[in-house]
């Protein structure tokens, strides 16, 4: 690897580490609006329509659907959903971004548990709890943790329709716990945020930005393979070395 590479990895982790710390600051002051009471109004307001929406008469429906979006998105649905996606990312071999996706989601939870505890938040009480909760509220784990999931799959998959389903799954499962009672819509907000600074910094050891680097590597062992570099014109040897430079 080039001096250009590494000085552009260390920009890229500087940029990354950057994010991460703007989203922690973002969630600090989130945190203090909501318990000296700025939030207050847009909290109680919106969790006081979604009660009012549970007892509309599709309110029996959407919270059906809200209970399964928030199950995808709790600890053991993203734990099974994660095995789905590691199966089969280890059988095609692509063992990196495999062992990325892993250590991202892992890190991040372990973020996630140790916010709780600094914050230590009570859940809201203004409506019936219609998911089970042991832990404390802020930030919001489900939030949290699916915007790092998702949105590592989506940029694992590269392309506008996984950015689209990604988003998706995001603000649903994001909203299903504002519905079911158990956060504050500042919860959930603090969680995204957060989720999205992690995963910022996550990005600067993305597998997938390696790409061209990997096919430069696999055409000078092939071309080893065939006849070594002596069979190879110099220029052309050192062109496809130097790929991962540039």
């Amino acid at each position: 690897m080039g001096a250009r590479s590494i000085s552009d990895r260390r920009i890229s982790l500087a940029k990354g580490a950057g994010a991460l710390a703007l989203a922690l600051f973002c969630v600090l002051l989130i945190a203090l609006a909501q318990r000296t009471g700025w939030l207050e109004g847009v909290n109680v307001g919106l969790m006081t329509l979604a009660g009012e929406g549970r007892e509309t008469g599709p309110g029996g429906t959407v919270t059906m659907v809200m209970r399964l979006a928030s199950a995808i998105g709790g600890t053991l649905g993203r734990i099974t959903l994660l095995a789905l996606v590691l199966a089969p990312l280890l059988w095609a071999g692509h063992r990196r971004s495999a062992a990325w996706l892993a250590g991202m989601m892992a890190g991040g939870t372990l973020l996630n548990l140790g916010l709780k505890q600094i914050y230590a938040a009570p859940r809201p009480d203004l409506l019936p709890h219609l998911d089970i909760v042991h832990s404390y509220s802020f930030p919001s784990g489900h939030s949290a943790g699916n915007m790092m999931f998702f949105g590592a799959l989506a940029l694992l998959a590269g392309g506008r329709i996984a950015q689209a389903l990604a988003a998706a799954m995001i603000l649903m499962i994001g909203v299903s716990r504002v519905w079911l009672g158990v956060h504050w819509p500042s919860d959930v907000l603090a969680g995204w945020i957060e989720g999205l600074g992690w995963l910022a910094l996550c990005a600067v050891w993305l597998p997938a930005r390696g790409g061209e680097e990997q096919r430069a590597d696999d055409a000078v062992m092939g071309r080893h393979a065939v006849g070594g570099d002596e069979a190879m014109d110099p220029e052309t040897v050192e062109h496809a070395r130097g790929g991962d430079q540039q």
